[in-house]
C-alpha cells in the first residue's frame, strides 16, 4: 500500500511543480510587490490605497454589489431550481439546457445587449415612456443599477446549476412529509431546505460573488469610468498609471475577499447545522 502511494507522489509531483512554476509562483511574485519598498517589508502600499476616499469608495461599492448579486441570485436560484426539479425528466433536462445555454455565450455579447435594453433609447425607457411613468429617458447605464443587472445576468446560472444538483440529493418525501404536518413554505424552506441543500448554496455563493468581484467586461462596459469597481480601477492603474504596486494591492485584496467570502458561506452553514 505505502509503495503504491509513493508510487502515486511520483507521478503527480511533475504535475504539481509544473503547476507551481506556471501559477504560484508569478502569483506571488505579483502579489509581493505590495509588501515591498525598497529592500524592507511594510504595509505602506495597504496604508495608501486605503488612505484614498476614491479606493475607499470603490472597496465598497465591489463589496456591496457582489453581495448583493449573491443575495438576489441565491433567491431566485432557489426558486427556479426548485421548479426545475419539479419537472418531469424530460422538461427537467429541456430547462437545464436552457439555464446553461447563457453560459456558451460571451459575456462581451451578453453585456453589450444590456447597452441596447439600458440605453435612452433602449427597451426600458420606451416601455416607461410609453406607459407615462416618465416624460424623458432615465439614465440607466453607467450607474451601479446597470452592473448590478449585468452581473446577476452574468452569474446566475452558475447558482442555479449548484442548487439543482444539491436540490437534486434531497430527499424526496421531507417537504410533503412536513406540508402534511401543517409547516408553511417558509418554514419548510428555512428549516428543512436550507440545511439539506447548504453544500450547493456555499458552492453557488462562492462562484458568484469571487466572479462579481473580480469580472471586468460587465463593469467596465456597464460601469465605464464614471463608477469604478476593483477590477476596473487595476486596469487603470496598469494601463494607465503604469502604478504595479497598487494593481498588486488590488489584486491582494481580490483573492483575500475570495477567500474570506468561501469561508464565512462555510461557517453560516455550520452554524445552520449546529442550530446557533
Amino acid at each position: 500500500m505505502f509503495q503504491n502511494r509513493a508510487e502515486g507522489l511520483a507521478l503527480a509531483l511533475p504535475a504539481a511543480l509544473f503547476a507551481a512554476l506556471v501559477f504560484l509562483v508569478p502569483v506571488v511574485l505579483l502579489l509581493s510587490e505590495g509588501f515591498r519598498n525598497a529592500d524592507q517589508w511594510t504595509l505602506s502600499a495597504y496604508v495608501d490605497f486605503f488612505s484614498q476616499p476614491l479606493n475607499r469608495t470603490v472597496f465598497l461599492r465591489t463589496l456591496k454589489l457582489s453581495a448583493l448579486v449573491t443575495l438576489v441570485a441565491a433567491v431566485i436560484g432557489y426558486a427556479a431550481a426548485y421548479a426545475i426539479v419539479s419537472l418531469p425528466p424530460g422538461a427537467k433536462g429541456r430547462m437545464v439546457g436552457l439555464v446553461v445555454l447563457p453560459l456558451m455565450i460571451s459575456p462581451v455579447a451578453r453585456t453589450y445587449a444590456w447597452i441596447v435594453i439600458l440605453g435612452r433609447t433602449g427597451i426600458i425607457n420606451q416601455a416607461l415612456q410609453a406607459i407615462g411613468l416618465t416624460d424623458e429617458p432615465i439614465r440607466i447605464l453607467f450607474s451601479e443599477t446597470a452592473i448590478f443587472i449585468g452581473l446577476l445576468q452574468l452569474f446566475l446560472p452558475l447558482m442555479i446549476i449548484s442548487l439543482i444538483s444539491a436540490l437534486e440529493n434531497l430527499p424526496r418525501d421531507v417537504v410533503p412529509a412536513a406540508r402534511v404536518l401543517g409547516a408553511g413554505w417558509l418554514s419548510v424552506f428555512w428549516k428543512i431546505i436550507l440545511p439539506l441543500t447548504k453544500e450547493g448554496l456555499v458552492i453557488g455563493g462562492t462562484l458568484v460573488f469571487t466572479g462579481s468581484m473580480t469580472a471586468y467586461i460587465t463593469p467596465a462596459i456597464l460601469g465605464g469610468s464614471k463608477v469604478l469597481m476593483l477590477e476596473t480601477l487595476l486596469y487603470q492603474q496598469v494601463t494607465v498609471s503604469n502604478n504595479f504596486v497598487a494593481a498588486s494591492v488590488i489584486a491582494f485584496i481580490l483573492i483575500v475577499m475570495s477567500f474570506a467570502a468561501n469561508i464565512l458561506l462555510k461557517r453560516i452553514a455550520s452554524a445552520r447545522r449546529s442550530g446557533k
